[in-house]
Order: structure tokens, then C-alpha cells, then sequence
């Protein structure tokens, strides 16, 4: 009877559990869950969520990021609250500047952007020990426990945070939708509930709490408290591999039922198993860390591309899940310290103690970078995004099936990855013919069939990613793929390499199609486009030309020193170059023109180089670093003290053999120099 009465309440609840707070907000909307999705005013919503860390970016940079991020289809904000970043130093709470979580909410507020709010105690998120400060390691006590000694200070954490959130909760007509306890843990429940019932005891309530699905929980916490929400990635800077495709991360490219991730953390949760907590099938299937980049560390650094991002999102959505949500979606850098100590992960911090992290930058690869240039999957993500919002109320319902093998090798190519998802007559066949670094051979002759309607037979181009409606919006079947519907007119994106042909309901079938813009119909109401018209829909796009020209110069003012030796630390991966270690980089200056007040304001310093790695100082203060991999070492020269023109680039030269993995698009040419230096707009 108990378990029936849990059913019941899953699958028809359209208000929250009374365990998961208030629900309603002054603007009139509320949030309520059942095992399908969230229900926003009575509305099925498919949220798409992008983490996004207010304090590793200035704070005057705020209001633009929030924007961009919700131009690319963003609808919900997730952010660490890290404790070490605002109580670095015991009994001293900093909430100014980039610190300052009030102001970054109220900015979320006035763009109307939801907030999911991720108070710890530990975080992770490559900062120094998972985000505790240093001195709670001397209290004494067992941290991350119900230890009272420990839970007496996650107290004190949890009212400071309070302070900052009063009035902008979703009850009070604020952002914060939801918050999540403490990351990736995975010993009993009870420590997630007494963090809970800490924060409500002092004020928080909120519409639903969450806690990450991974790893498996040695006791559970009671159904309804906590929704489960897992996670992906294409690779892990934290694999001890120096191979190009270590860990089981190729699992995130092939449709399957299972939630998790085995590849996640691995470097502190060990080997993990295809199996979750009992009962977590009956909330709906949120992801909160889907791979949007990669960070790197000194002895791995994953080149990621877009393609990545996008497969895993739509083998994600394919398979089931109904919120997609990016780790990280807008990269960073790390505060400055206020004791003289670096905030970054390495292998000789206190806590997590696995990888060795830049000491500054915390780009990850993701859409937007960590000075908000966007890379490619900012644009290849946005049809993804806009048809999850548009087309929510259809899809969330609808369960996954997946007619093709669920368990595949790394790289193995027998046929063509694909599931559906439907409900009724309706549905969409979801294709993935992509396996990140695998050459996925091209499919002939595939039948495709959702719902009692047969596609005609298809060649699958090799990395084709695709889906297509069955008896949606008029829409017998189409082999191209929905995007929006607007003001009563149905955008649809052409699949590259696939003819486009639309089957209409009523009977009239539309083979061949080409794109005609968003300005003229293929038929009716419907609109075909090219991928980059998709990419581009509704986002208005002004270029704007720079003020004045910049100029730069850059000069050779000393040799490197003696090679280092390159040691393997704590975690048996190579060290990153001590600051001693750094003395001996060779020394390069860079001048820029006296118009960069002028025209500053969106220019990018793009350094390309050869060697391991390379720092950037602005009097003699270390503003910006970069591991070698690949990709070009930025700085956003908006962020130089006033009156700046001149920088000290340092390079450590490359050494053969050196026990580092590094992509093939990294320069591995031993030693060091300076290949080419441009300004390019944000």
C-alpha cells in the first residue's frame, strides 16, 4: 500500500510534497514536480540550466554574461556558493565585489532568470579542498558529517547565505527556485538531511532541493526530499590516462537507460558501478553536469569540440531526460586571494588533492568562455535549446525506448545509435551517428519507426546528429528537425547530408525541400533552415566595429633557464611548475597601444605559443595562465588596471617525453616561443 501510495503521489502530483517548501511566488507562478518533469503554472517545462560561477567573474561583467547566457536558450542559472571564497579566513565574511551573491541574484531577478543555488558545504568545483577553508581542517572534527562540531559551522555558512537571499525567493517573487546540499556524496543521507533541515530552520524555502544522483548513497534520503540529478562528460582532466581516450566516457554517446555517469570523478570516487539509489526512476531525469567544455590540468588536457557537447545533450534528451544542465556552460577565473594563497585545486591542497589546476583561469571550453567569448556549441546548442522550450509540453511526457543496442564498446560500429521517445500516435527518433575521437562509419539503408510510421530508408552521414517528429505539429514524419514555433509560424533546421522530406498530416508530402530562410515558407507555416540559420535564429546580432585600432608589439627579453625536473605528485600525475619553477620561464613583453581605453572595451589578447605553459603579469601581478593545449591563451584586456600597456608574458618550454597528455591539436615541438600574438572582439 506505502509503495502504491508513492506511485500515486509521483505520477500525479501537481502540487510539491509538503518536505519540498513553499511553491507559489508574488509573480503568480508555481513549481511543482512529478516523475516526468517539472510544472510550471500548470505547464510542462524541459528546463535547459547552465552553471555559471558569480565569483570568478567581476562583478561589473554580471548583467552582459546573465544576457548571453539566456541568448543561448539558457532558462535556469545554477551557481556555487564557494565557502572558501567568502570566508577565507574564519569569522571574516566577504559578500563585496565578485563575492557579492545578493547583487549577482538581483541581476538574475531583473533579467528574469530562474537560479538553482548550490550552497555546499562542499562544492569542488576544481577549488581549493571542494570550496572549505583551510582552517576548518584544524577544528578537529569530521567535516562533511553530522559531527556537531562540523555542522555548527555549516550553520554559520548557511545564515551568511541566508543574509544574502532574503527576499529573492521564489515565494518572495525572487530567482532561486532550488537549492543543492553539499556534491557528490556518497556516504549516508541522513548528513544531506540535517543540511537541510539546517537551512530551513533558518529560512530557506524553496520550491525543491537536490542533491547530485552520483555516487550511489550508502542510505537514502527519504523520497521527495532531495531530486536526484546526474550528470556526463566527453573526457575528464582528472584521468591518470595519458591516453586520448581513457575512462568510460564514450558511454555518453550512445542512447541507454541508465542515469548516471561511471566516468564522473573518478579520481575521488573510485571505480562506480551502473546501478542507483533504489526508488530515483520515480523522480524525473534531470541532468546538472553535462559536459558543456572541459577544464584542463598539467598532466591532462582534453581538447574539446562542440560536436562533444552537442551528441551528449541530445543523447541525454533521447534518452529520457527532461532538464539539461551544463557543467560549465560560462567559464571563469579565480578570485584573488585575501591571505596570499592561491585558490585553485592542486595536488597539494587539503581536500580533493587529485589535479594540478591553473592557478588563474577556469575557461572549461565551455559555450562562453571565461572572458564570455563564445565558442562553437554556444551556437550548435541553441536549436537544441529553443526546440526544449518551445516544444516542452509534447515532449516531457513521453517515455524513451531504444530500439538499438544499449551496450556498445568504445568506438564500436555496428549500426546506427538511435532512440524514441513518444506518448500516443506522437513522438521523435533521436539519431547519434557521433562517438567523440571514433571515426562512426556512415549508415546505408537504415529504417527508421516511431509510433506506426515508417521513414523512408535513409543514408546516415558519419557525426550526423538529428531529430525527427512523428505526428507533431501537423507533421507525419519529417527528416528534418524542429526547432521553434513562434507567432504561428514552425522553424525547422535541414540536417546536413540527409535530403529533407515532410510528410504532412493532411496528406501532401514535400520531398527534396531546401531552405528558404525564416522569411519564406517551404509550405504554409513551416520554415526550413540551414544549420547556421538555426544556430542564429532570434538572436539580434549587431556587429560593431572598434573605436580606434590597437596595435601590438611584443619583444624577447630573456632566454629560459635550465629544464626542470618534472616530478609526479600526491596523486602519481605530473607536477605543475612550482613559482620557483616559474623564475626560469623565458621572459617575453608585449605592448599595446595608448587607444586601448579607447577601444579595449571587447578586445581579446590572442596569444598562440609553443611550449608546456605560459603566465601573463600586469605590473608584476599575475592576471591570466594557461596549460598548452591547443587552443589559442586568451586575456580580456577590459580587465587591465587603468593606464596598463604593458604585459610580461613567461613561457616554460615543452620537454620531450614529459609525462603530460596533450590532444593533437597541442604544439609538441620541445621548447619554447612565441608563434603569433593578434587582437580579436569578444
Amino acid at each position: 500500500m506505502r509503495k502504491q501510495l508513492t506511485r500515486l503521489l509521483v505520477t500525479g502530483c501537481m502540487t510539491l510534497l509538503a518536505a519540498a517548501g513553499t511553491e507559489a511566488s508574488e509573480l503568480g507562478k508555481t513549481v511543482t514536480w512529478d516523475k516526468h518533469s517539472l510544472i510550471v503554472d500548470g505547464r510542462r517545462v524541459c528546463p535547459v540550466m547552465g552553471e555559471v560561477h558569480y565569483s570568478r567573474i567581476p562583478a561589473t561583467e554580471w548583467a552582459d554574461e546573465v544576457r548571453k547566457i539566456k541568448e543561448g536558450g539558457v532558462t535556469v542559472i545554477a551557481t556555487y556558493v564557494f565557502w572558501n571564497h567568502v570566508e577565507e579566513q574564519e569569522g571574516i565574511f566577504r559578500w563585496d565585489g565578485q563575492r557579492d551573491l545578493r547583487r549577482f541574484l538581483e541581476i538574475c531577478k531583473e533579467q528574469d532568470m530562474p537560479v538553482v543555488l548550490r550552497i555546499g558545504p562542499f562544492c569542488h568545483g576544481e577549488v581549493r579542498n571542494g570550496g572549505i577553508p583551510d582552517w576548518m581542517f584544524a577544528k578537529g572534527c569530521k567535516l562533511r558529517s553530522t559531527d556537531r562540531v562540523f555542522l555548527g559551522f555549516v550553520e554559520k555558512l548557511y545564515r551568511q547565505i541566508y543574509s544574502q537571499v532574503m527576499g529573492l525567493q521564489w515565494k518572495d517573487g525572487g530567482p532561486i527556485m532550488a537549492c543543492q546540499f553539499d556534491n557528490e556524496y556518497r556516504g549516508s543521507g541522513d548528513y544531506l538531511m540535517a543540511l537541510k533541515k539546517t537551512a530551513l530552520a533558518i529560512g530557506f524555502d524553496l520550491p525543491f532541493y537536490t542533491r547530485t544522483g552520483w555516487p550511489e548513497l550508502s542510505k537514502p534520503v527519504p523520497f521527495g526530499e532531495m531530486l536526484p540529478l546526474y550528470g556526463d562528460y566527453a573526457d575528464g582532466f582528472w584521468e591518470k590516462s595519458l591516453e586520448p581516450t581513457a575512462g568510460n566516457y564514450y558511454k555518453a554517446f550512445n542512447f541507454k537507460g541508465f542515469r548516471s555517469s561511471t566516468a564522473i570523478g573518478t579520481d575521488l570516487l573510485g571505480k562506480q558501478e551502473e546501478k542507483i539509489n533504489k526508488g530515483d526512476e520515480d523522480y524525473p531525469y534531470f541532468t546538472c553536469e553535462l559536459g558543456g567544455g572541459m577544464a584542463t590540468a598539467y598532466h591532462r588536457r582534453p581538447y574539446i569540440y562542440p560536436e562533444d557537447a552537442y551528441s551528449m545533450a541530445l543523447v541525454k534528451l533521447g534518452s529520457g531526460s527532461n532538464l539539461l544542465g551544463y557543467y560549465m556552460y560560462h567559464g571563469g577565473t579565480n578570485p584573488e586571494s585575501t591571505t596570499g594563497i592561491t585558490l585553485n585545486e592542486t595536488q597539494r591542497t587539503l581536500g580533493t588533492a587529485n589535479n594540478d589546476l591553473p592557478v588563474k583561469t577556469y575557461d572549461f571550453q565551455a559555450p562562453l568562455g571565461e572572458f564570455g567569448q563564445p565558442y562553437p556549441q554556444y551556437y550548435m546548442l541553441r536549436p537544441l535549446h529553443l526546440f526544449m522550450h518551445d516544444w516542452a509540453e509534447t515532449l516531457a511526457p513521453m517515455e524513451a525506448s531504444f530500439p538499438a543496442s544499449q551496450e556498445l564498446k568504445k568506438g564500436e560500429d555496428p549500426a546506427l545509435r538511435w532512440a524514441v521517445r513518444s506518448l500516443g500516435d506522437s513522438g521523435f527518433v533521436f539519431v547519434n551517428n557521433y562517438e567523440r575521437l571514433q571515426q562512426l562509419s556512415a549508415k546505408k539503408s537504415v529504417g527508421l519507426s516511431a509510433r506506426g510510421v515508417s521513414f523512408p530508408r535513409l543514408t546516415i552521414p558519419a557525426g550526423c546528429m538529428a531529430i525527427f517528429p512523428v505526428n507533431v505539429a501537423g507533421i507525419r514524419f519529417a527528416t528534418a528537425q524542429l526547432v521553434a514555433k513562434r507567432d504561428g509560424r514552425i522553424y525547422m533546421m535541414q540536417i546536413e547530408g540527409i535530403p529533407t522530406t515532410i510528410a504532412l498530416q493532411d496528406g501532401k508530402t514535400l520531398r527534396g525541400v531546401n531552405p528558404r530562410g525564416k522569411e519564406k515558407p517551404v509550405y504554409k507555416n513551416i520554415y526550413l533552415l540551414t544549420r547556421s540559420e538555426a544556430e542564429h535564429l532570434f538572436l539580434d546580432e549587431t556587429a560593431k566595429t572598434p573605436s580606434a585600432p590597437l596595435s601590438v608589439e611584443c619583444h624577447k627579453l630573456s632566454e629560459a633557464g635550465p629544464l626542470r625536473s618534472i616530478v609526479k605528485g600526491k596523486a602519481k600525475v605530473a607536477e605543475a611548475p612550482s613559482e620557483t619553477d616559474w623564475q626560469q620561464a623565458a621572459v617575453y613583453q608585449i605592448r599595446l597601444s595608448q587607444a586601448l581605453e579607447q577601444a579595449g572595451e571587447r578586445q581579446l589578447l590572442s596569444i598562440e605559443y609553443q611550449g608546456d605553459c605560459a603566465r601573463l603579469y600586469a605590473n608584476g601581478k599575475l592576471v591570466a595562465d594557461n596549460f598548452q593545449y591547443g587552443r589559442p591563451f586568451l586575456y580580456g584586456l577590459w580587465r587591465l588596471p587603468k593606464g596598463c600597456h604593458e604585459l610580461e608574458l613567461r613561457i616554460l618550454p615543452l620537454q620531450a617525453d614529459a609525462p603530460i597528455y596533450l590532444p593533437r591539436e597541442a604544439d609538441k615541438t620541445p621548447g619554447e616561443g612565441v608563434k603569433r600574438i593578434k587582437l580579436i572582439y569578444r
